[in-house]
């Protein structure tokens, strides 16, 4: 038997044992009568024993100790009612909506292994509980660009070297000074920012707190010690003061910047913007840590930001600006040979997604195989149900069941039997059986990938549940135990797409038009639309409905987030035959770009050309000609459209109009 076998036994023993024994033990009743612990020496006994007290708290096991006033030792206990989840209040309706979260999730998500196994607990004893999506699912579409095959391989490794506290090393790109360097790290927790999963730690080699993005992670991912555990998380870390700010808010604040904003644009700039700056009136003010990224968020607004103050922000869009017009009103760059370097050297193999810990794995089984004995003292189940419900690899549930068998409460007295017998599982129900009846309390690690998932497509789920999702999310939160879930993240709030997404969905299932209010990149006024939804999609990190525009008469994509209200209509309409979603069909435009080697290495982590000199190149079909102009001007010069000519000479024209719209005219470009 592994060693690791051997510490799973003996940690679920000791589970065991104190669960049945409902009183304080100490160190020598647990040495004497818990598998595993009996042939160790005292020191053996002492260093294990440790271990795997630290590893279950780890785990969300609330094993408390205190010291015997009268004896001076140690006493352990592990009282039920904390060990065990409390009665939750999800309604079924809630419950399949979590369901559908899992069933859209499966297959893009890192994390949908301990997802699926949260559920599992969160619906042990529930008659009916049906894994088939709800119509809602059906009606919507989940697309994550920035996962990959690699991607789940590297998060399993950095899930576990966080959740065991183990420095890592692992070669890292810096895209910044386009470097590639060994680095030493103690992870302290991961995160799911605009796309991408970063992963937050103490980089050794400078000793500071740093944000690594695990795309630019390169070659395998190896512990640097033989160590069980390297390093302890510190206290009053809280992962969420890692998430990204805007680009201009990264790094060291050198001022605050005062922007004009219109009336029709404020709404907007408060609900995607709020947390980074203030509203003054018609005012945006925000901290800055560097003028060319806050210049280039200006020059995507396309007119609708206008830079106040200081002045050398003034100075700093002027001389963009010019830089944009001198070179889309000239000849076009040279475009360089393309580079035979591959974009990234991905040694490693594709790994399955994040596994539950076996421990967890072992604890929810157990009460599912003693569940369905019900008052019985024994059960027949087919095979396929376990490896349907927990997704047990076929070959491997012999090994989870004998497993169990070896689990003891000391004294030879054991919760189950079961055996595995052409095809069928059956149980026989121990002693103690009745005690581990009811759901472990969810593991960090199964909170966690509640979170997540919630922060993917939480909205959908209100939507869903018809209910707030704060209230689906408090009632999960409260299920969590008491453990530190400081290494995991709150998900972004997202109140305002959780009513848009709602009256969206219910327009989809009723068939019912559906008004809405949209500012279109480009355009300074809202304009309304009545439309006919077809289908939600979330394209991480934005949301999109596709829809028959009545308004336009046309197929129109919008994205949520540009969406000030949506408001359903009594009127109802009959689907268009053969309407096929696509957000691009509208008004494909065929451009070819090429970035400067400022910006290409950046372009190229999106999927653009590498040249040979350093710069870039892109072919592309954008949906619109404004949020492409919108894009280049945003590039602040480092970018200049090659084709088509057209729209080449529109952005000349565009960036001189612009100066005069933000009343530059007169400012002096920045030298």
């Amino acid at each position: 038997m592994s060693h690791d076998t051997d510490k799973l036994i003996r940690q679920l023993s000791l589970v065991a044992f104190l669960m049945a024994e409902r009183r304080p033990l100490t160190a020598r009743d647990v040495k004497q009568n818990v598998e595993g612990y009996q042939e160790m020496s005292d020191e053996a006994f002492a260093r294990r024993f440790y271990s795997d007290r630290a590893e279950l708290l780890a785990l969300g096991v609330p094993l408390d100790s205190q010291r015997d006033e009268f004896t001076g030792e140690e006493l352990y206990t592990l009282r039920s009612e904390r060990y065990f989840l409390p009665p939750l209040e999800l309604t079924d309706d809630e419950l399949a909506a979590l369901q559908t979260c899992l069933y859209l999730l499966e297959g893009q998500f890192a994390y949908a292994e301990p997802l699926r196994l949260a559920l599992q607990n969160l619906a042990l004893g529930r008659p009916g509980f049906d894994v088939a999506p709800t119509s809602t699912a059906r009606s919507i579409e989940l697309h994550d660009p920035g996962y990959s095959p690699e991607l789940p391989g590297r998060l399993a490794k950095l899930e576990g070297a966080i959740s065991k506290n183990r420095t890592l090393k692992f070669e890292y790109w810096s895209i910044l000074r386009d470097d590639l360097h060994e680095r030493s790290v103690n992870p302290y927790a991961l995160l799911f920012d605009r796309g991408q999963w970063y992963v937050v730690g103490l980089d050794l080699d400078d000793d500071r707190m740093k944000t690594f993005r695990v795309s630019r992670i390169r070659g395998d991912i190896r512990l640097a010690t033989r160590r069980e555990r390297d390093f302890r998380l510190p206290e009053g870390f809280d992962a969420a003061e890692y998430r990204l700010g805007p680009p201009w808010q990264v790094g060291k604040t050198r001022g605050e910047a005062r922007i004009e904003v219109g009336g029709d644009t404020a709404w907007w700039i408060d609900r995607v913007y709020g947390r980074y700056g203030r509203l003054e009136d018609d005012v945006f003010v925000t901290d800055y840590s560097d003028l060319g990224q806050l210049s280039s968020w200006i020059l995507r607004q396309d007119g609708r930001a206008v830079p106040v103050s200081p002045p050398e922000l003034r100075r700093q869009v002027r001389a963009d600006l010019d830089l944009v017009g001198k070179r889309h009103e000239g000849k076009p760059p040279k475009v360089a040979a393309e580079s035979e370097i591959a974009v990234s050297e991905v040694e490693e193999r594709p790994a399955s997604p994040v596994p539950p810990e076996r421990f967890g794995l072992l604890q929810a089984l157990l009460a599912y195989l003693l569940d369905r004995c019900g008052e019985d003292t024994h059960a027949v189940i087919p095979s396929g149900d376990l490896v349907e419900r927990f997704n047990i690899p076929p070959e491997l549930l012999e090994e989870h069941l004998q497993l169990l068998n070896l689990v003891n409460f000391g004294g030879g007295c054991y919760a189950v039997y079961t055996e595995l017998q052409n095809g069928q599982v059956h149980v026989e129900k121990e002693l103690f059986g009745d005690t581990f009846r009811s759901p472990p309390r969810l593991t960090p690690l199964e909170a966690r990938a509640i979170r997540l998932a919630l922060e993917f497509v939480g909205p959908m789920i209100a939507a869903d549940a018809h209910t707030p999702l704060e209230r689906v999310r408090l009632k999960l939160e409260e299920t969590f135990g008491e453990f530190d879930l400081a290494q995991t993240a709150e998900p972004r709030s997202a109140r305002a797409e959780e009513k848009l997404v709602g009256s969206l969905t219910e327009g989809i299932r009723q068939q019912r038009m559906v008004e809405i209010e949209y500012q279109k990149e480009g355009e300074e006024t809202l304009s309304t639309r009545l439309v006919e939804p077809y289908v939600i999609e979330r394209e991480l990190p934005y949301w999109y409905v596709h829809t028959w525009d009545r308004t336009r008469d046309a197929q129109r994509s919008f994205r949520l987030d540009r969406m000030r209200s949506a408001r359903l209509q009594r009127e109802h309409f009959e689907p268009r035959e053969g309407f096929e979603p696509d957000r691009l069909s509208s008004a494909a435009v065929a451009a070819r770009i090429w970035y400067s080697k400022k910006i290409g290495r950046w372009k190229v982590e999106e999927g653009a050309q590498p040249l040979d000199d350093g710069a870039a190149l892109a072919e592309k079909a954008v949906g619109s000609e404004e949020w492409l102009i919108g894009e280049i001007l945003g590039d602040r010069g480092e970018s200049v459209l090659l084709e088509p000519e057209d729209l080449r000479k529109q952005v000349a024209r565009r960036a001189k109009a612009l100066a005069r719209d933000l009343r530059l005219s007169r400012v002096a470009a920045k030298a």
